[in-house]
C-alpha cells in the first residue's frame, strides 16, 4: 500500500534525547485500564493475549489545519504520520512474527483519532487516552504544548500484559515498525 505522506528530511528535526522517561516501563504489569479504541471497542492492554505492540505518538495532524506553533522543533513531535503508516506497511511481517495485534495510542480524542485511521486505511485500531488515565497509572512520558498534553513518542512490546521491551525515544518515526522488526528476529 502507498504511503500517504511525504516523508521529512530527519536532519532538519531536532532528534529526541533519552531523558529516562520511560527507563522504569520494563517488566511492568499493564494497569487495568480500559482504553477507547477506533474500532469502537474498549481496549484493556492488560488483559490482552499473546504478544501486542503498541506505539504512542504526540498527535496526528488534520490536512490544511497548521500544527501548534513551532511544532516542528519540538524534539520527536514530528512524524505521528509517517510513524502510522510504517507500523500499517509492517502489518503483515509484524504478525508473521508473532505480534497477535498492534496499537496506535495518543492523548487525542476517538472521534479526532478516527479521521486519521480513516484517511491513513489503517488495519488496526488507535487508542485514546485522552483522561490521561493509562499516562498516570505508568508513569509514561509526555509533553506540553498549545495546553494539550501529549505522549512523547515511544514503542511498547507487551507480553500477556506485562511490558517485555520499550523503544524510547523513538527517533525517525518512519523507521519505528522496522526497530521493532528487527528486535523481534532477535
Amino acid at each position: 500500500m502507498a504511503s500517504f505522506v511525504d516523508t521529512p528530511d530527519w536532519s532538519k528535526i531536532p532528534a529526541p534525547a533519552d531523558d529516562g522517561a520511560a527507563a522504569h516501563l520494563t517488566g511492568m504489569r499493564m494497569p487495568p485500564v480500559a482504553l477507547k479504541a477506533t474500532d469502537g471497542r474498549n481496549v484493556d492492554l492488560s488483559r490482552e493475549k499473546g504478544r501486542v505492540v503498541v506505539y504512542a505518538y504526540p498527535r496526528t495532524g488534520v490536512p490544511n489545519v497548521d500544527n501548534p506553533p513551532g511544532w516542528d522543533m519540538i524534539p520527536g513531535a514530528r512524524g505521528c504520520t509517517p510513524q502510522t503508516c510504517s507500523f500499517r506497511d509492517n502489518l503483515a511481517e509484524l504478525k508473521a512474527l508473532g505480534v497477535a495485534d498492534v496499537f496506535g495510542l495518543s492523548t487525542q480524542s476517538t472521534d479526532y483519532q478516527a479521521e486519521a485511521a480513516t484517511r491513513l486505511h489503517l488495519p488496526f485500531a488507535i487508542l485514546s487516552d485522552a483522561q490521561l488515565q493509562l499516562a498516570k497509572e505508568l508513569k509514561l512520558p509526555t509533553f506540553t504544548t498549545a495546553g494539550m498534553t501529549l505522549f512523547k513518542r515511544f514503542t511498547l512490546v507487551i507480553d500477556d500484559g506485562v511490558i517485555s521491551k520499550v523503544f524510547y525515544p523513538v527517533f525517525p518515526p518512519d523507521q519505528s515498525a522496522g526497530d521493532v522488526i528487527e528486535w523481534l528476529k532477535v
